[in-house]
């Protein structure tokens, strides 16, 4: 019997945890581009998967922007047949047309695509190939960003999208053991030129950015990124459920939050106390910058009178006597 690669062995067991931890209902659904992580995911999981009673499948998004890229995307759904996934389905998007740029509108088109097709499928979990080189370069992205600890957190090993969980098994897996795993395997993955494409913020970082960072600081810097965004996820979950009490002790009956409850909380909790709450209100969290928690800060801590705190989705909070009110339209 061949010894098996020890990358193929390290993505084996990453994907028998999480299948292990997830509702025994449903098929997983592995979101694959024919990319080495995302092909190096599906093989895994088509290994896995019936050896752990589970059923996985797989879908792949033909975002229509490259020539070529139906028969891309006809030939990774082949490919999954014969590999044993169960169901296999090729989905194709319209990305013209949808708010942001190039890059922002096609991860919209692909994420709507895999929540709808988990719908029709009934699929317990989609999963998706990020690992920790991605997540290292998304810490770097918020860096440059200026953004607070829920950046610096990076892509979460699990979430909730559009009531599916979206998992990440791979998130401590090397962008180098998924491509020697599909050396060892003998799969030919698809090389996207839009990852070496820079116009892409997040290529200059991959092509650029890394490798200067390796160079100058050694191997392990990769590495030592993404264990930054564990350890700050981790601090993010305890202020997280602090700020859930917090939310629930500032709560008015009137819907508004008492500013003297508010007041006494620490900065970082009442910050998310107040992002919260603004959720709720309905502004979207994509859109819900730092400025917008600063103005709604300003309302309870250094009150003078001042108008009313503007949120995106058309929202005004103003301030009246010792609460914090949404404005009327």
């Amino acid at each position: 019997m061949a010894a098996i690669s020890p990358s193929v062995a390290a993505i084996r067991v990453a994907v028998r945890r999480v299948l292990a931890e997830l509702p025994a209902d449903g098929p997983v659904l592995v979101a694959c581009s024919g990319g080495a992580d995302s092909l190096a995911l599906a093989a895994a999981a088509a290994f896995v998967a019936p050896r752990s009673g589970r059923v996985a499948g797989l879908v792949t998004v033909d975002h229509g922007l490259q020539t070529g890229s139906a028969e891309r995307a006809e030939a990774v759904a082949r490919w999954a047949e014969q590999a044993g996934l169960s169901p296999v389905e090729v989905v194709r998007v319209e990305v013209a047309g949808r708010p942001g740029g190039p890059e922002a509108a096609a991860r919209e088109a692909r994420y709507q695509a895999l929540v709808e097709a988990a719908g029709r499928h009934r699929a317990a979990a989609l999963l998706t190939g990020h690992t920790r080189d991605d997540q290292a370069e998304t810490v770097l992205l918020a860096l440059a960003r200026g953004a607070g600890p829920r950046g610096l957190a990076g892509m979460p090993v699990r979430r909730d999208l559009g009531g599916v969980p979206l998992v990440r098994p791979l998130l401590e897996i090397s962008r180098e053991q998924t491509r020697a795993a599909c050396a060892a395997l003998r799969l030919t993955p698809w090389q996207d030129p839009h990852n070496l494409d820079p116009a892409y913020a997040r290529s200059r970082v991959r092509a650029q950015l890394v490798p200067a960072l390796v160079e100058t600081l050694g191997p392990g810097v990769v590495d030592n990124l993404a264990r930054t965004a564990r350890l700050v996820a981790a601090d993010n979950a305890v202020l997280d459920e602090l700020a859930g009490g917090a939310l629930l002790a500032a709560r008015h009956p009137d819907g508004g939050l008492a500013t003297k409850t508010l007041a006494d909380l620490a900065g970082a909790v009442r910050g998310r106390v107040l992002r919260a709450w603004a959720h709720e209100l309905g502004s979207p969290p994509a859109a819900l910058s730092h400025r917008h928690i600063a103005a709604l800060d300003a309302l309870v801590t250094a009150w003078r009178g001042q108008g009313a705190a503007y949120l995106p989705g058309g929202l005004r909070v103003v301030r009246q006597a010792d609460r914090l009110l949404p404005a009327p339209d």
